[in-house]
């Protein structure tokens, strides 16, 4: 991929001819005095000096041929894997930038340009879990990783794996005066190490290679995080010998660990006994593989499923899916296996947020847990992300997935003919009471479904009615903003069906994770949708234009309820527990006055675009319109006019 001397030459040209330009019309005098005449002028202007037709301005850099410090680095990225890299352009990795798009012929990593780090890293978080590998994003030194830091964090939170490059310019002797001093910074990473997995500042080309591959093996190791390198702007720019050579290590990605052999088995024992087992997952499917085994352990068991839905981890129309009927089966159950569930404390118990906050069990004083989950093998202790210590019986500090087979084949091995039989009893009684949840889903969403603003059920109705016959992905959070109506009304039973939570939570995240997601999705002909929330939008409208930049077919339906609602109902709850009514909780919480035109804001952003929509009838036809438009391989956005939630 070196630059031919032909290339070189026209460079040289380039160069030469824009310096001579340069010089010429820095000759031109300033506007003249009304009563300077020409002569006076053209005898004012200074002859053009000889050395710019003769010799190399002293600020012209020197050209140079072969290879640089980023070029090797993006031999290194090209051996990963990494497809894409997602950036908002920086001066600290400008010899990384030239390097992907120039000598790297930008493509596998393709450029991928963001208005803000923040929507990078986010593009990478949604792309990660849809294809399930790393995106790489680049970020400009200290600022850029302080833009980036909530969706890091998010990412932290997600256990997902994101590939992160800072650059930065650590040798003061080689810092440029001014503004590169303001983008220096010693300790890079550590303005996001607490929601690092891992880190490091590569000193030479050989140790940027080495901690490259380090560094994709430890993020993609359960439990996965971000990780980070600091590449030096030096070790960037600074030129490579043509007969200099750099060793890539082989990629060996290590088996995630799993749970104990004897662990396994008296788990295996406490199911196969229990008469009212609960299986819970929450970020528990890593791929397709997890739901499958998820699926297949739930049906030997008959065993009744409560998905608090962080990953697609079982299809919601399956008999044994039981999340409807969340608190009467945990107080009813007499052991529940937690399968990569952080929130198990949250699952078998009720908190009250009163005046004085209170919390009792939802679970029989019995009942016995078990606990499977990689979490337990790495913690820190700034960011409170772990949740509350769960008093478990049986825990095993293991990946949930990589467990499951062994688990399953436990569970067989003590199925007796009689257990059999009332598992089976089990099941029939678990598919009735899903059919009745089902039912009742679909009464309690007719519930005012001409209402204006429109519904939140009927938009999510709407939206499947127009996309169910397609190979879709629906690419954002459900729970609470659309009061889950996707997960109880849509069928889900691909693992590529639904993206899951964002980890953290942090608002900002919903629009560019969608955005990553659908990049994922392209390559296999998907049709990618987002329920998309206003306020979320607006933290970073751009990725709209790196969407219709890039040709990244989404299809985005807002969920413009033109308010934070979930502040709205906290600022209405302390209005009430002091006394002071809730006329006034609207101040700091509406997004109204004026109200935000999204279809606008959108076109402007060269994304196609419709609404303000608040008439339900208008809501399908538009809908299938816009469909259209992403099948055809571009983005589009519905601007909709909804209820709170």
């Amino acid at each position: 991929m070196r630059e031919s001397k032909k290339d070189s030459m026209d460079r040289r040209k380039f160069l030469k001819g824009a310096a001579a330009g340069a010089a010429a019309l820095a000759a031109i005098p300033a506007a003249s005095s009304a009563g300077q005449t020409d002569a006076a002028r053209l005898a004012s202007a200074h002859a053009m000096p000889q050395e710019p037709e003769t010799g190399t301005p002293p600020e012209l850099e020197v050209l140079t041929e072969g290879r640089s410090g980023s070029d090797v680095m993006v031999d290194v990225l090209k051996s990963l894997g990494i497809e894409y890299v997602a950036a908002n352009p920086g001066s600290s990795f400008r010899g990384l930038h030239e390097s992907l798009i120039n000598y790297g012929g930008n493509q596998n990593p393709e450029f991928i340009t963001c208005c803000h780090e923040e929507s990078a890293v986010a593009m990478a978080h949604g792309y990660a879990k849809m294809e399930g590998k790393p995106m790489a994003v680049l970020l400009h030194s200290d600022v850029g990783l302080q833009h980036g830091s909530m969706a890091i964090y998010n990412a932290f939170c997600d256990r997902v794996p994101v590939y992160l490059i800072a650059g930065n310019a650590l040798d003061i002797a080689s810092r440029r005066p001014g503004v590169e001093w303001d983008h220096s910074v010693q300790d890079a990473a550590a303005i996001v190490r607490d929601c690092l997995k891992w880190d490091d500042v590569p000193a030479s080309l050989d140790h940027f290679s080495e901690s490259a591959v380090r560094a994709y093996k430890i993020a993609m190791t359960p439990p996965m995080a971000p990780v980070l390198l600091v590449a030096d702007g030096e070790l960037q720019e600074r030129p490579v010998a043509d007969d200099a050579k750099f060793h890539i290590p082989k990629l060996t990605l290590a088996s995630p660990p799993q749970g104990d052999s004897g662990a396994v088995a008296e788990a295996a024992r406490m199911m196969v006994a229990a008469e009212n087992p609960v299986i819970l997952v929450e970020r528990t499917a890593r791929t397709p593989d997890g739901l499958k085994l998820i699926i297949e352990l739930a049906e030997t068991l008959q065993a009744p499923v409560i998905d608090l839905a962080a990953r697609m981890n079982f299809p919601t129309q399956h008999p044994l899916n039981q999340t409807e009927r969340t608190r009467p089966l945990i107080a009813g159950a007499d052991v529940i296996l937690g399968l990569e569930t952080p929130n198990f404390w949250g699952a078998v118990n009720s908190y009250s947020d009163q005046l004085h906050r209170s919390s009792k069990p939802l679970a029989w004083k019995d009942a016995k847990l078990i606990s499977i989950t990689a979490t337990d093998l790495y913690m820190k202790s700034n960011y409170q992300d772990f949740q509350r210590y769960t008093e478990v019986d049986l825990a095993m500090a293991a990946d949930a997935e990589a467990t499951l087979p062994s688990l399953i084949e436990a569970v067989k091995q003590l199925i007796t003919d009689d257990r059999k039989r009332a598992f089976s009893d089990r099941g029939k009684k678990f598919a009735a009471q899903h059919e009745e949840s089902l039912r009742r889903a679909r009464d309690e969403a007719a519930y005012g479904w001409d209402a204006s603003p429109i519904s939140t059920s009927r938009l999510c109705a709407e939206v499947y009615a127009a996309i169910k016959i397609e190979d879709w992905s629906l690419v954002s959070e459900v729970s609470p903003w659309v009061n889950r109506w996707p997960l109880r009304l849509w069928k889900f039973d691909k693992f590529h069906q639904f993206i899951g939570s964002s980890g953290g939570f942090g608002v900002g995240y919903g629009a560019p994770a969608a955005t990553g997601a659908a990049l994922a999705n392209k390559k296999h002909g998907r049709l990618t949708v987002s329920i998309q929330n206003d306020g979320d939008l607006m933290y970073a409208p751009g990725i709209l234009w790196t969407s219709a930049h890039h040709h990244i077919p989404l299809l985005s339906v807002m969920h413009n309820n033109r308010a934070y609602h979930q502040e709205l109902m906290h600022v209405q709850r302390m209005a009430n527990r002091h006394n002071r009514g809730i006329t006034r909780a609207s101040i700091g919480t509406t997004i109204t006055d004026p109200n935000i035109d999204f279809a606008t804001v959108a076109k402007g952003l060269g994304v196609y675009s419709e609404g303000p929509i608040s008439d339900p009838k208008e809501l399908g036809p538009a809908i299938r319109r816009a469909v259209e438009v992403v099948k055809r391989g571009e983005p589009a956005l519905l601007d909709a006019i909804t209820q709170p939630r």
